[in-house]
């Protein structure tokens, strides 16, 4: 604990700090409280502790919420499914498809323009109104008895939740080190296994009931009305940045913004940037990360929207299918937060998402091999859990590109780009299975088992250009005068600031200067 004396001499410190003349709106909005990049201000392992514990009692709770209402809200229509949506509402051909790959069309289109608005809008309360906004989409759900009704409750449903993995991905890098990214982010991706647990059990009671409305008209109205009461919450408690957080004081927002200096990502910056946006056209991470995902995603989009019928067409009856289906997001849950466990301890992303590529791999192969008798239902079973290892991949890619992208522009950019093949991947995975197909459903098993095993081969290429990318930050740093090796603290436990640096730190001089990742050669890639 801090002596009385050295609490007055920091707290002084800080005022003076604070007192610094900034233009808010030049670079990163750090410099807010910091008044200079080049300034360092030493922080604690105890002051870190505080701060950090700080931020995930406020912060992860409703990011955690929020993005377990958006994958149920979203997933709503695979729950109803078994209970009848379909014959109910005449649903024939590819339309049941279209459902879900309508919500990834939608936000296709609207991912280069929530970009945008995510730079120059508050972020925390862009977020609030989506999530009103999609639960008003889920709820009105239940009033459409056809295709066109559900189509276009789906398609806006898709608009609004277009926002909010882009979010947190921003709201993750401008309040975490690198080196606990991975793990909150994957924290609030698993969200998405309770909520398959969660809304399969939801399902199945709801199945049971009997009355006025159909089982599907209740499911929308229920799920809908969760994310109305929440998006209050939202509103209210997320702040748009550690600099607005009213949960931090003066002092407690300097190291909150300092830790992350080794990050060299900054936090954010309210001024659009074409400089960074052309920069992503031309660099050629952008590509690798856009093909990882559409790759990890085209599986994605059709396992989710087809998993409950794939289960039934081992031939089990709907309500044993709803049921059978909890333990799929169950190990999803154990898979996400393992990997980023592993990715933590190791530092490295790419052993990781290069070992989760070959369970699916296998188990595609041994369901597009098995027959569907009755008597190997239980085999069938075992197959498709081991397939759910690919729900693992696509949060450690969104932690192996975020954590190697700088400049805020550049990274919502990125992510803007990302989401576009995510988006990609799930219209055309949903449209790779169809219902004349069952039980076997070849033709998306074997689009999803290419698509592994081309993710498994392109990994081993990002690890030699990023350590290429690497290699070329070293010589420049030399050509100024700085180390050519340096160590990365962003992925190291906090150790304290600037009394414990040595030779081979890097100073990080220009971490809240809104540089990318490609002008910043202190600049660390990750592998």
């Amino acid at each position: 604990m801090d002596s009385k004396v050295e609490l007055e001499a920091k707290t002084a410190h800080f005022e003076h700090v604070s007192q610094v003349p900034v233009d808010p709106k030049a670079g990163d909005a750090a410099l807010e409280v910091l008044g200079d990049s080049r300034i360092h201000y030493e922080v604690t392992i105890e002051d870190d502790h505080r701060v950090l514990s700080k931020i995930d009692r406020w912060i992860m709770p409703i990011m955690l919420v929020v993005y377990s209402l958006q994958q149920l809200d979203k997933s709503s229509v695979s729950y109803t499914s078994v209970f009848g949506i379909i014959e109910d509402t005449h649903l024939v051909g590819f339309q049941y498809s279209w459902l879900t790959s309508i919500v990834y069309l939608a936000q296709l289109v609207w991912q280069p323009v929530s970009s945008y608005f995510l730079v120059r809008l508050p972020i925390a309360k862009y977020l609030a109104v989506h999530v009103f906004m999609w639960g008003v989409c889920v709820a009105s759900s239940a009033a459409a008895h056809n295709f066109q009704g559900l189509i276009a409750a789906r398609f806006f449903l898709g608009i609004f939740e277009a926002t909010v993995a882009p979010c947190f991905i921003t709201i993750t890098q401008m309040w975490w080190r690198r080196r606990e990214q991975t793990m909150r982010l994957s924290m609030w991706y698993a969200a998405n296994g309770v909520t398959g647990m969660f809304g399969s059990l939801l399902a199945w009671g709801v199945g049971h009931i009997s009355g006025s409305l159909r089982p599907y008209q209740v499911i929308f109205l229920f799920i809908g009305c969760i994310s109305l009461g929440v998006a209050p919450f939202v509103w209210l408690i997320l702040p748009d940045s550690p600099t607005k957080a009213r949960f931090l004081s003066n002092d407690e927002k300097i190291v909150a913004v300092e830790r992350l200096r080794a990050n060299n990502q900054g936090t954010e910056s309210k001024i659009w940037k074409w400089s960074q946006a052309l920069e992503v056209l031309i660099d050629p991470k952008s590509y690798m990360w856009f093909a990882f995902m559409f790759l990890c995603a085209l599986p994605s989009g059709g396992i989710s929207a087809f998993g409950p019928l794939i289960i039934q067409g081992f031939g089990f009856n709907q309500f044993t299918t709803i049921l059978f289906n909890i333990p799929f997001s169950a190990i999803q849950v154990v898979v996400t937060l393992s990997s980023a466990w592993i990715s933590t301890r190791i530092k490295l992303k790419w052993p990781v998402v290069f070992f989760l590529t070959l369970p699916p791999i296998a188990g595609a192969i041994a369901l597009l091999k098995l027959g569907r008798t009755a008597d190997l239902r239980n085999r069938l079973l075992g197959c498709y859990y081991v397939i759910s290892f690919y729900t693992g991949i696509q949060p450690m890619l969104y932690t192996w590109a975020s954590q190697n992208t700088a400049g805020h522009t550049k990274k919502l950019c990125t992510t803007g780009l990302f989401f576009v093949a995510q988006c990609a991947g799930n219209i055309v995975g949903p449209l790779l299975y169809t219902t004349a197909e069952k039980p076997y459903y070849r033709r998306g098993l074997i689009a999803d088992l290419i698509c592994w095993s081309a993710l498994a081969g392109l990994v081993l290429v990002a690890v030699v250009y990023l350590s290429w990318l690497n290699a070329r930050h070293a010589a420049r740093r030399v050509a100024l005068g700085k180390p050519a090796v340096v160590i990365d603290r962003s992925l190291e436990k906090f150790r304290g600031t600037r009394t414990n640096a040595d030779e081979k730190d890097a100073t990080n001089d220009q971490a809240f200067d809104d540089l990318t990742d490609l002008q910043n050669e202190d600049f660390i890639y990750v592998l």
